[in-house]
């Protein structure tokens, strides 16, 4: 081709498409000589031959990888299974992956520590209510209360057992009230 050729292929002149206006297809065909019509048409034949040749190679690999396979056991579901396998490890291997990865983790191990701060927090408060003087002149309310309903017991019972057995001798009294009621 000459240069003067190449300046018409590298043109900015668009192809028309079909159904466009007839007259600009002719339009493109007259700025071209005979001679690079037909060196264009050759060209085009090749191509398309071209094409048609690497379909058919593309169908003769394929059956024959398909054979392969065949021989070789391998169905679909393999298949599927090693692309998934694959396409987990290339996801693994990705720096965003681990730097995700990295991320969560130290999150976790935050929120972690966070909570047993928390708890720890927790804990320290209860015992300080619980050595206040105020829980203390409570507990010892309601000491006074478990002596005077049901009778003395050794000092040194938990507060848990102390309002039990408080609980247990207003249920008895309630009870011991109403035999009497029905009785009279």
């Amino acid at each position: 081709m000459d240069p003067s050729s190449e300046q018409g292929l590298l043109s900015s002149d668009t192809v028309p498409e079909v159904g466009e206006d007839a007259a600009a297809t002719v339009n493109l065909t007259e700025n071209l000589s005979e001679e690079e019509q037909e060196e264009l048409r050759k060209e085009l034949a090749k191509v398309e031959e071209e094409i048609q040749t690497l379909s058919q190679v593309l169908a003769a690999k394929e059956k024959h990888l398909a054979e392969i396979k065949r021989k070789l056991g391998i169905n679909s579901l393999q298949e599927l299974r090693q692309n998934i396998t694959k396409g987990w490890q290339d996801v693994t291997s990705t720096s965003a992956y681990k730097k995700t990865s990295e991320t969560l983790s130290q999150a976790g191990q935050k929120a972690s520590a966070a909570f047993s701060s928390v708890g720890s927090v927790i804990t320290k408060k209860l015992e300080d209510v619980k050595n206040s003087s105020t829980f203390k002149s409570f507990e010892e309310k309601v000491e006074n209360l478990k002596s005077k309903v049901g009778g003395a017991k050794p000092a040194g019972g938990d507060f848990g057992e102390v309002l039990n057995s408080a609980a247990n001798a207003s249920a008895t009294e309630t009870i011991t009230e109403q035999i009497q009621e029905e009785t009279q």
